[in-house]
């Protein structure tokens, strides 16, 4: 009776350690981003912004262990669905890190197919903002176009009555000039499409000149807004004719790459480095401090999904197949965010605030000084169109 005792007790003891080994094991997350190419930088900031937050937890978001497995998609939607195709083969359930919509375009629908869940850290398409929208897919960042319709606001402000709008031809570009559109009050002289990867602007450049507008409005991420800033200083437009832009066509990474060509510009968004509020002071220091180099916009939009994801988490203990209590923690958004007021519309994007900034030396570098608020609260236009 007694060595039955002692195996029964040593039996219990197995099956609860095992039980604590399983309830301990990571939730992996699939994180697939632009790692390559010259928008390989945003991936970057993406990865380090989402990592620091693991790291700041001791390996865990929301007290619950986590893995982060990378992938570059090279800016290739073909890439990056494959990816996407092979976590879902090895039972990965949570997925985020994609920075431009024509990839996220291509990776989303199979995730929440497969029943999995989509946290976009940067890009928000209109597609999945109104009727295309998702029980599993939340934007922690903002819908494409409310960047732009801030700008549309702050244009009328600063009493531009007559912009030239240019944008790279892909998703986002086109629901750039759609927001700013949408708020703007003033005349659209000339509306430009470029290149996704273009990155020689003289022709751009002598038609606005021949244009003479008010005011220039542009919309070029990464490298080729970095091309963009320096060919219109180069040409001397930046001297008569104003540029207004979303922050990130000049984040920080721009901003050290364009020095004194990106002064005077007017940037819109819903954060900067310069924000006076403590959590985000603290985020400049440690992402400084463990990188060498200041977070841009993307860093902290990743680091912002990284809190939100791992409220969620703590929800659930890392349990994703409790669906429903996950979701409903997601769509609480029971964290301090970096920008300040955060909170979800029920169509899973974010209702915020945002900020004109001027670009302008900050003792031996350039920074965006906020200017003032130009818009509260901040709702997206799709989200009448979304039945969730």
């Amino acid at each position: 009776m007694v060595r039955n005792t002692i195996r029964g007790g040593l039996c219990a003891l197995l099956l609860a350690g095992a039980g604590a080994v399983h309830a301990q094991a990571p939730v992996k997350i699939g994180f697939i981003t632009t790692l390559s190419t010259p928008a390989g930088y945003i991936g970057e900031d993406e990865r380090d912004g989402f990592s620091l937050a693991i790291k700041q937890g001791g390996g865990k978001l929301g007290g619950v262990p986590v893995e982060l497995v990378v992938e570059d998609d090279a800016l290739k939607p073909a890439n990056a669905k494959q990816a996407a195709d092979r976590m879902l083969q090895s039972g990965i359930k949570l997925f985020t890190g994609v920075n431009f919509s024509n990839v996220l375009a291509a990776v989303a629908p199979g995730v929440l197919r497969d029943g999995a869940y989509y946290v976009s850290l940067n890009p928000g398409p209109s597609t999945f903002a109104g009727e295309k929208c998702d029980k599993n897919y939340f934007v922690a960042s903002y819908q494409n176009d409310a960047y732009h319709s801030a700008g549309g606001h702050a244009a009328n402000e600063l009493g531009y009555k007559r912009v030239v709008l240019l944008a790279p031809n892909y998703q986002a570009g086109r629901d750039a000039l759609a927001g700013f559109k949408r708020t703007y009050k003033g005349e659209v002289v000339a509306e430009i499409y470029t290149k996704l990867d273009q990155s020689d602007f003289s022709v751009e450049m002598a038609r606005v000149r021949s244009l003479a507008p008010d005011a220039v409005y542009q919309f070029h991420p990464g490298g080729a807004g970095i091309n963009f800033a320096k060919q219109y200083a180069n040409s001397g437009l930046n001297k008569t004719v104003p540029m207004l832009m979303p922050a990130f066509s000049m984040d920080g990474r721009m901003l050290a790459a364009s020095g004194a060509s990106a002064e005077g510009f007017y940037t819109v968004g819903m954060w900067s480095t310069e924000m006076d509020n403590p959590q985000s002071r603290a985020f400049v220091k440690a992402f400084t401090e463990t990188y060498g180099r200041k977070p841009t916009d993307y860093g902290m939009q990743a680091y912002d999904t990284a809190l939100l994801i791992g409220s969620a988490l703590k929800a659930v203990n890392g349990d994703l197949s409790k669906g429903d209590a996950f979701r409903a923690a997601l769509l609480k958004a029971d964290f301090q965010s970096l920008r300040g007021k955060f909170r979800f519309n029920h169509n899973h994007h974010p209702i915020q605030d945002y900020y004109l900034m001027r670009i302008e030396r900050g003792g031996n570098e350039f920074v965006p000084k906020v200017v003032r608020k130009v818009i509260s609260d901040d709702k997206d236009a799709y989200a009448d169109q979304c039945k969730l």
